[in-house]
């Protein structure tokens, strides 16, 4: 019966490779540890084949992608594996998301099933897809040159945790870094799931009301008031998928925090700075009383040289600027 006790209280054993680590298998291994079923699971770093095949799981190493035995690397030649509906290669924490993100977002939804299948796609799109393809060397823009670096990605900030060149450095010290890798990794993808869930999915049934309620704002449906503010651009555009309106709104309004109110145009798409339909040129870069007398109202605060959003006093004067613009180029 000891020998049945010791078999049963065995720990769990997550296995991925030493040396210098990387975002996506402490991702990997922190999503993982953030289930019930694996969060007291023993985490081996090393690349001895012998120790990895007395593993429970394998993350980012060992040159299999066999699922139903737990393996999930991404290195060998022969993979491409994507997440159904996207076109990026996925990295160990792809993997590990593909199989079990639905399980933990199951877990943080308490077994809401449908927020869970909401939440699956964009969870990968906002979030997990770039560790993806920064893991598999795949350029953010399609030319191969960028504009502008970026340094402080979330794989950027977890090399940065490895000992430097000029360092000291053991296996005791980088696995010691790399549980502070785990740590930030799944901290901010708990932020980002919760965020989700608690946050970005409310304003959902906001923005679906405003949007049926457009007409009795004007007559041509261009224009959509929120009740209140909340992120409303990929439910504008998911909204609009659904009722079939194909690019009809033009600007949104809502009151800020400071009790004016805003006008803002609607993007082509949820994460881009061009408008369907910006707001008109004259109007661009004016403040204050050079708007009011530009745009014939009075209380205008300002209008972005941008075109994409402005600023009046009160609810009527928004809704006013926003129908003129309608007009006007």
């Amino acid at each position: 019966s000891s020998l049945n006790h010791l078999t049963t209280n065995k720990p769990i054993v997550i296995g991925t490779h030493d040396g210098t680590f990387h975002c996506d298998e402490a991702l990997a291994i922190g999503m993982l540890k953030s289930l019930p079923k694996y969060c007291d699971a023993v985490v081996l770093r090393t690349r001895n084949s012998e120790l990895l095949n007395q593993c429970d799981i394998i993350v980012d190493v060992g040159a299999t992608y066999i699922p139903e035995n737990n393996r999930y690397d991404h290195h060998q030649r022969e993979f491409n594996g994507v997440l159904d509906g996207f076109n990026t290669k996925l990295s160990s924490a792809g993997l590990v998301y593909k199989h079990f993100g639905k399980e933990i977002l199951s877990h943080l939804t308490e077994q809401n099933h449908q927020l869970v299948d909401i939440c699956y796609n964009k969870l990968y799109e906002n979030f997990m897809e770039h560790i993806d393809a920064i893991d598999n060397g795949i350029s953010i823009s399609e030319d191969g040159k960028q504009r502008y670096h970026i340094s402080t990605s979330l794989s950027s900030r977890v090399g940065t945790l490895n000992p430097s060149w000029n360092e000291e450095s053991s296996a005791d010290i980088i696995n010691n870094k790399f549980i502070d890798a785990m740590l930030l990794t799944c901290s901010e993808f708990l932020s980002h799931a919760n965020s989700l869930i608690n946050i970005w999915w409310p304003a959902r049934s906001i923005v679906q009301e405003a949007i049926e309620k457009r007409h009795s704002i004007h007559e041509s449906g261009k224009i959509i008031l929120l009740n209140q503010f909340c992120p409303w651009k990929d439910h504008l555009f998911e909204v609009e998928k659904d009722l079939g309106i194909n690019e009809e709104i033009l600007y949104a309004l809502y009151e800020d925090t400071g009790g004016s109110w805003r006008i803002q145009a609607v993007p082509v798409d949820p994460n881009s700075f061009q408008s369907r339909k910006k707001l008109p040129n004259d109007w661009c870069g004016l403040r204050d009383s050079d708007l009011s007398i530009k745009v014939g109202e009075p209380g205008a605060i300002f209008i972005h040289a941008g075109g994409f959003i402005g600023g009046h006093a009160n609810r009527e004067g928004a809704l006013n600027m926003a129908i003129k613009a309608l007009s006007l180029i």
